[in-house]
Order: structure tokens, then sequence, then C-alpha cells
């Protein structure tokens, strides 16, 4: 499978992988467009790839959106749960396990 661009705007854009059943989970980057946000969308997308898992990757750059989940940036959620929030980064090995702890 392949990520695909869906389209931009206010939230900065969507990545998708599709399986056949047409069931996405959703990976949410919360972030204004600093370089750590930017380094977070990142990681995000790679261990999406590298786990094959198929997921809608979203970069939420809009203040109200952020503020749904997150004070501190950057944010991870993954099907709707705060995954992490602020700094320090996570290491790409630790993003790709708070994916994972979510795969059905």
């Amino acid at each position: 499978m392949e990520i695909k661009v869906l389209g931009s705007g206010v939230c900065g854009g969507a990545w998708r992988r599709r399986n056949v059943e047409g069931k996405d989970m959703e990976v949410k980057v919360l972030g204004p467009g600093c370089p750590n946000c930017k380094k977070m969308m990142d990681m995000a997308l790679q261990a999406v790839s590298d786990l094959g898992v198929d997921a809608t990757v979203d970069y939420v750059q809009d203040m109200a959106g952020i503020m749904k989940y997150v004070m501190t940036t950057p944010g991870l959620v993954v099907d709707g749960k705060v995954k992490h929030a602020g700094r320090p980064l996570p290491s790409q090995e630790k993003v790709k396990q708070m994916i994972r702890e979510e795969m059905p």
C-alpha cells in the first residue's frame, strides 16, 4: 500500500493508507508547524509505513483542533487517544510502539 495526499488546508493535509474493508486507524499529529512538529509528522508517517497499518494520518495545525487534545505540542493522537504531548520528542521506535498499541 502507499500513502497518498488527500488534501490540504486549515488542518495541513492528510495522508491515507486504506485496506480492502475501508477501516482506517486514525492518527493525528498536532502542532503549529514548528520543526519538532514536522519531525513528529515524519516519524508518524514512517511508523505507519513500517507497520503496514491501514491509517489516515492528519497533521492538525489549527489551534482549536490542537487544543481539543493537548496543551503542548507536538502531540500524537491515535484513534482518539492522546499518546504523546510536548517535548522531548519520542524516538522513532517509541512512535511505532504507540501506534502498535492501538492496532486491532
